[in-house]
């Protein structure tokens, strides 16, 4: 009998050892939001291949856009977003982060972020006047559309993207109409059908992206940002500013798991790294085939992330 209480004993001591070693049985999955860009879409597939390689946490991807991300990440439905640009969200910033602590500020991602007005080279060197806004009160006629009438098309991607251009227009007096293309992806292709038959088009964009290596384009200048120009979002009549990309995580996070948080917190790289996985995506390659050749590549970088 007393052989056998040995036996048992050892056992469980056996058992309690294997439980610590595995670090106390399953880990908990980790809720990633991508919204309907490539770049957030290329930092959550890298967040999600090194969490379950090196921390063993299983990843679940959540598609969201970027307004509705914010009760998600507040009532915990979703533990974390890695690319916000905050110049849109400011009040939503103040209300989750500020004021609820609902939701955390995970510190910066890395890239600087800036939205504007673009074209072809080639049409500004058809008409150096269209560098500038100003230039853009009378030319209405060359960029109109059967869609447009007589007025300008200007075209914009996913209506659930924060962006001004309609207020822009309206407060600067230009004659164009913003035409939703509903996607990256369908603006992308506008411009570039547009591109090669050397047309003109103006068009609502953003960097850091691989497009600039793809298209030889110029920015417009708007007028100069200030802070006052965006106190009253139906005013804007400006630049958009420039956006210090910053990660936001669900406030229960760390609670939940603190190795994913520390990473998470950690996690920052730049508007190459981000242009590097990009470019890769206009050779063809899928979103997790870009992520896991950035993370095959440089795993100088990402190991100084983890805990």
């Amino acid at each position: 009998m007393f052989r056998k209480l040995i036996v048992v004993c050892l056992l469980l001591l056996v058992a309690v050892f294997a439980v610590a070693c595995s670090g106390g049985g399953e880990k908990a999955t980790i809720s990633m939001i991508e919204n309907p860009w490539p770049a957030s879409e290329l930092n959550a597939a890298v967040a999600k291949i090194i969490i379950e390689k090196e921390l063993g946490n299983p990843v679940e991807i959540i598609a969201l856009d970027e307004n509705a991300q914010w009760d998600a990440l507040s009532a915990g439905d979703a533990d974390a977003n890695l690319e916000v640009w905050p110049s849109g969200h400011g009040e939503r910033i103040a209300e989750y982060i500020d004021n609820l602590g609902t939701v955390e500020n995970g510190g910066l991602l890395g890239p600087v972020g800036e939205i504007g007005w673009f074209v072809p080279s080639y049409v500004i060197e058809a008409n150096p006047a269209l560098a500038t806004w100003e230039g853009y009160a009378d030319a209405a006629a060359d960029f109109a559309s059967a869609e447009t009438g007589d007025l300008g098309r200007f075209l914009g991607a996913d209506p659930s993207w924060v962006q001004y251009d309609e207020q822009i227009i309206a407060n600067l007096g230009l004659p164009f109409q913003v035409v939703w293309t509903g996607s990256e992806d369908a603006l992308l292709a506008e411009v570039s059908s547009a591109y090669s038959r050397e047309e003109p088009v103006l068009f609502y964009f953003y960097s850091p992206h691989a497009i600039f290596q793809q298209f030889d384009l110029t920015q417009v200048e708007l007028p100069a940002y200030s802070d006052e120009c965006y106190a009253d979002p139906a005013m804007v009549d400006c630049a958009y500013p420039k956006d210090n990309l910053m990660k936001i995580f669900s406030a229960g996070l760390a609670e939940k798991d603190a190795a994913v948080h520390t990473f998470l917190a950690n996690m920052s790289y730049g508007s190459d790294a981000q242009i590097e996985m990009l470019a890769m995506l206009n050779d063809g390659k899928t979103v997790e085939e870009a992520a896991q050749a950035w993370v095959d590549a440089h795993e100088d970088v990402w190991k100084a992330w983890l805990p």
